[in-house]
């Protein structure tokens, strides 16, 4: 039973060191998102994706013939509408990793916490 209580103890500490090594990931993470959005901020990726999203689908459904039928190549303007559509999908991609990143950085710390008092519990009844 002591043996158990350990090994319960040593996975509580790697889970808290984990964790603690996941949070300055996900911060420094953020940091890069925002420094390449720059005139953005993060909490207007969703807005401006949204707007752009609608511009893209105006653009395309006034393009669609001439991309079908090769007849015309697309406008500058639905070109640079999609790059932006496309860049500002990738930004949110990244956000929400980042998020999930912290978050699973704070459940390990949670867990850890948890598996190290089990184990000082299972230690204290074994002796």
């Amino acid at each position: 039973m002591r043996v158990l209580a350990v090994i319960v103890i040593i996975l509580g500490l790697a889970a808290i060191v984990l964790g603690i090594m996941f949070i300055p990931q996900a911060s420094s993470g953020q940091k890069d998102i925002e420094v390449s959005i720059a005139p953005l901020k993060i909490n207007e990726v969703d807005e401006k994706y949204d707007a752009v999203s609608a511009k893209y689908d105006v653009l395309k459904a006034a393009e669609e013939p001439g991309i079908q039928g090769q007849t015309a190549a697309p406008s500058i303007n639905y070109v640079y509408v999609s790059a932006q559509r496309a860049l500002l999908g990738l930004a949110k991609a990244n956000i929400g990793t980042v998020k999930a990143i912290r978050i699973m950085g704070i459940a390990d710390i949670i867990i850890g916490a948890g598996l190290v008092l089990g184990g000082f519990v299972m230690l204290r009844k074994s002796a």
